[in-house]
Parts: structure tokens; sequence; C-alpha cells
């Protein structure tokens, strides 16, 4: 312990508040190693240099520490929601950091006279009810397809619902009841929206109890067509129910999460139960700090804490929160509550049916682990493969692949995918919009987006990468040869796969920027299939963003091409109907309600626009 630690230990405070270790890197440069929070900072802190038996992360840790700061907060909760900010912005080296950017999906039925059913994300409208989140796009489409074979509710858009004059396939085939051509009543309309909101928030029982009254009153008033609907209503809820993986008859909304570490890797495990039902489940892994062997129990609970807050502080936050390790949860659940104006309630080590819950998740979290200790060991294969064959350095671990999509020009965007730690890196994946060529000129198009890339990484902002593949052959290699050299990146190693004339998937030929040879791999070559790889995900990833930017262009030019059309006027017409194929599908007589639009120019826009 250096004498700056000691002298500073001292004068600690025995309130709550947010401390912050700091060393030096590489560079000689401070740095922010670690951030945590205490409720009594002086025994805190105090513990990392007076106590032994820390882990091997929190004892490298504390090896590099040069000194301390703190911050003095009024309460612990407040001290949990500063770390949180904290380790969000400093980003600090031995905090075990989970980030999941990507906002949670929602199913959604909206406040119209005839409600619509829709998966949604972002930000709520008062005007509609919410239902989630889920924890999948997939789960949210499940939520819909179910309710739309139980109720019957709509799910096309408005602009499509407004001009519909018969009823579309899915009434045919009994997901919909056309409340588009007046198949049903308002009200009857109403009552099943009631219904499956009361569905999605657990009432399943008491659903099915106003479904039989609505049944019983519709046969005493001779309505006899409209009992059989509602009786198929209550066969369909029936079936369903039977088919319930996980059912809860005594908590309503609630996330069942278990932290698990084995074989050096944590993975959080986090099973959602909405209305009473199991919705699905969702496994997280630290995006640093991959751990050691050695962890201790208490550094493992510690782990799920900071979980929880980075993962609900600034987010929707269930009634109930049940995990597996104990921490002291006062706290957390003091900031939860205040956050979700009410009270939210954090239960470790459970008895009963959540710890039946908590099982599932933790076997959920073993499985995760042990799926992606096999998908990375196949790509460690794949990369050792690939580093023998080619003459790679031995240290090498990230690729990144590039490759170009466009249409004859038209909407140019490049990709840049990741391989890394054993496995392709999603979230790591970048396009770029190539704003300098629009003439089809892939090596000009490759130049701007690999400048840009190499900038990026010169100046740290991106991990630097071991090697590039180009997804082309000499003339895109040359290219990015030049591009390295000129932004002083000579250690990246840099080689191109050309697919040849034909295209075809295991005729791929390597190409090396400063050898005569190429060099083809045998097609059941694991190296190749690594390239392969590479560039199917950079192929699939810029032809997406191709596609997208493509058809918002053509979308918008539709109308600009119509004489008669400008700013205000097209703003006027996509703010009525939605999109140009909202307004494709309009009468004469609706385009002419829209302000600003004579009979003349209606005429001229339908003309346009069939």
């Amino acid at each position: 312990m250096n004498a700056v630690i000691e002298d500073a230990l001292k004068s600690l405070p025995t309130r709550p508040g947010v401390y912050r270790m700091i060393g030096t890197d590489a560079k000689g440069e401070e740095v922010v190693l670690y951030v945590g929070k205490a409720k009594n900072l002086k025994n805190r802190v105090s513990s990392y240099f007076v106590k032994s038996g820390h882990g091997a992360r929190i004892a490298m840790m504390v090896s590099q520490i040069e000194r301390f700061e703190t911050t003095v907060t009024r309460s612990e909760a407040e001290a949990l929601l500063l770390e949180n900010n904290l380790i969000k912005t400093l980003d600090p080296k031995y905090n075990v950091v989970f980030r999941d950017d990507k906002s949670y999906p929602y199913l959604c039925i909206t406040g119209d006279d005839y409600p619509q059913l829709r998966f949604f994300r972002g930000k709520p409208d008062k005007r509609h009810q919410y239902f989630g989140p889920f924890p999948s796009a997939w789960s949210v489409r499940e939520g819909i397809n179910t309710l739309q074979k139980v109720f019957q509710l709509r799910t096309c858009e408005n602009t499509v619902f407004a001009h519909r004059s018969r009823p579309c396939m899915l009434h045919q085939i009994g997901r919909c009841t056309a409340p588009c051509v007046a198949s049903i009543s308002e009200a009857e309309y109403g009552q099943d929206v009631k219904s499956a909101a009361m569905f999605m928030r657990g009432q399943a029982s008491d659903v099915t109890h106003d479904l039989q009254s609505q049944m019983e009153t519709a046969a005493s008033e001779l309505a006899f067509e409209r009992a059989a609907r509602i009786r198929d209503k209550i066969a369909r809820l029936n079936r369903l129910q039977s088919k319930q993986f996980v059912s809860s008859v005594s908590e309503s909304d609630v996330d069942v999460i278990a932290a698990v570490h084995e074989s050096g890797m944590i993975a959080v495990n986090i099973v959602m139960i909405r209305g009473g039902q199991h919705v699905g489940d969702r496994t997280m892994f630290p995006v640093k700090n991959a751990t050691s062997e050695a962890m201790t129990s208490e550094e493992l609970a510690e782990t799920l804490e900071s979980f929880i807050a980075q993962h609900y502080i600034g987010r929707d936050v269930p009634r109930g929160i049940v995990c597996t390790l104990d921490f002291e949860t006062a706290a957390l659940a003091e900031a939860l509550s205040e956050q979700a104006k009410r009270k939210v309630e954090i239960v470790c080590n459970p008895i009963g049916e959540k710890r039946v819950w908590l099982r599932m998740a933790e076997e959920n979290a073993r499985l995760a682990i042990a799926a992606r200790l096999r998908q990375s060991d196949t790509g460690n294969a794949r990369l050792a493969a690939l580093i023998d064959a080619l003459g790679l350095p031995d240290t090498t671990a990230r690729l990144e692949c590039f490759d170009i999509s466009h249409t004859m020009g038209e909407a140019t965007t490049a990709s840049c995918v990741v391989f890394a730690d054993g496995a392709m890196q999603t979230s790591q994946y970048r396009r770029m919009n190539i704003e300098t060529v629009s003439d089809g000129d892939d090596y000009g198009a490759m130049k701007e987006a690999l400048t840009r890339r190499a900038a990026r990484i010169a100046k740290e902002e991106v991990p630097r990468p071991d090697v590039w593949v180009i997804d082309g052959g000499k003339g895109q290699v040359g290219v990015a040869a030049q591009v390295l050299n000129e932004a002083g990146l000579l250690d990246i190693v840099l080689f191109g796969s050309a697919k040849g004339v034909e295209r075809k998937k295991g005729m791929e030929q390597i190409v090396f920027p400063d050898r005569d040879e190429m060099i083809s791999l045998p097609s059941d070559h694991p190296g190749l299939h690594l390239i392969q790889q590479m560039q199917d995900e950079a192929h699939r990833f810029a032809i997406l963003g191709h596609r997208a930017r493509r058809a918002k262009a053509r979308e918008v030019s539709a109308l600009d091409e119509i004489e008669g059309i400008g700013p205000r006027k097209k703003s006027a017409l996509l703010k009525q109907f939605g999109s140009v194929r909202g307004i494709a599908s309009a009468s004469v007589e609706d385009i002419k309600r829209v302000a600003g639009i004579s009979d003349e120019l209606a005429e001229r826009i339908y003309g346009a626009l069939r």
C-alpha cells in the first residue's frame, strides 16, 4: 500500500457514496480502473487494502491502484444511481459491464375506434395500451398470433384499414373479424379488445367468465350466430391455456434472474412472466472483462446486483424481481421503486413456486454458456486453421471483413463485420452510407469505407484489428493497401477473397497485396469456412442496409417526380396517409381532402401512383 492511499484511507467518511479506483495505462495516463458504491465508504474502500482472499480479477485490480477518489451521497440508493451513470460514462476496466442498448419490444393495442394489434418498440404514447416488455421480437409476434387466434383483432395499418372494400385473407382464415367492412359492430369489437387486454394482464379466468355470460345473453336473445362465435372464442382460449408451459397464480409481472459462473464465463438469464404467463427468456453475457476461473460467491453476487442496476435503471421495471444470490437489496429496491413510482420487490433465494422458476433460469444460463463455448471452440478451431494455412501471426484474434452493396450505383452501402473471441460479434457490426461515389465505382466506394474505418482505428475509437478481409480481388485489395499505408496502420494484415467468375463457394482465391501467387484452400478447409462465414455476414449486412436506404429514397422520389408537389404538400400527404403506399391505395376523393391538394392535382397523384 503506497503512502498516498494510506493517508487517504484515514480521512474517508463513514457515509454512503461512490468510489473510483485510479491507475495508469501503458501511455502513463490516468484511467479509472473500477467504480463501486458503498453504504459506508470507509469500511468498503478499506476492505480492498486490508482484507485478503480477493478473487483473481479484484486482486489484479488492487495491484494496479495508485489512488482513489470518492463522492459522498445522501443515501445508498443515490449512490447506486451515481455508480450506474459513472460505469456507463467512464467504462472502467475492471467493472463487469452488461450493455444492452436495444430497447425491449411491446405488444400494443392502439386507441383507434377499431383498435389495431401491433408490434411496438420505442417511446410509449398515452393514447394506446402497452403490454410487456417481452424478451424478444419473436415473443411479441407469438403474442400477436395468439390474440389473433382467440380474439381476432385487426393487425392492418390504418391506411389499409380505411380503404378496404372487402375482407382480407386474415378474415377468410379466421384471424380477423373484418371491422374494415363492418362485419362486426363497434361495440362487439370493443368487447373483444377489452377481453384481449384482460387476457394480457393475466385475467384469463375473468375473460372466460365474461365470455360465458355474453354467450348466455346472446342465446337468451336468440342471437345464435353471435352465441356460436363466443362459444368458439371460449374453446380457443381453453386450448391456449392448456398449452401454457409456465403459469402463475401468485404473480402477474415478475422477472426471474439467475447468474451463473462456469468455465470462466458469466451468464445472466432473465425469465419473464407477464400477466401470469411465461413469455420467454433472454441470456446476457458481459461485453467486457471475461472472468478468470476463480470467482468468489461474493463477487458473483456483486455482479448480479450490478447487472440488475444496469439493466433496469432507465427502463420499465416489473413489480417483482426474483434472483438467485443473496445481496443487500434495500438500496436497489428503493431506487427502482422511486423510478417506477410504485413498490418494486426484490426477493433473493426464494422458496416454493419462485424457486422452481429460478431453477429453470439457472438451467437456461448453463445451457447458454455451453452453447457459447461450443461456438467459441468451433470459431477458434477455424481461426487456428486459417492462421496455419495463410501464415498469419500467431497472435491473430480479431478480423474485420468489408463488403459493398448497391444497385447500379444507387444507395451505395458498405458493411464492416467483426470476428473476435471465437465468434462473429454482431453488436460491433457497422454500416456506412457511401456519399462520394454514385456511379457504381466499387473501388471508390471501398476506398471511402476503408478510409473512414481506418481513421476510427487510428483515433482508437474502435479496437485495433489484426486482419482486414476484403470481399474482392486484386483491385479492391490494392485500394485497401493504399488506405492502410496512408493511415500508418502497417501492422494490420490484409488479404482479399475473390469468388471468381462463377462465384461458387469453395472456389475462392485468397489475394495478398504483396504476393503474386493466389492461394486456394480445399472446400472443406476450416479456415476457408471462417472466410466464407465473414463474407456471408458482410454481404448480408450490407445488402440489408442498401435495400432499406434504396426503398426510402425511391418512396420519397415517387412523390418528388409529380409536378405540382413541393415539400409542404408532400409532408401533408405523408402525414395523412402514412406512406407512399398508403397514398397509392387512397381514392381520388380521399386525396382531395388533404389541405392544399386541388381536384386536378389529386387526379394527377392518383394516376402517377397507380
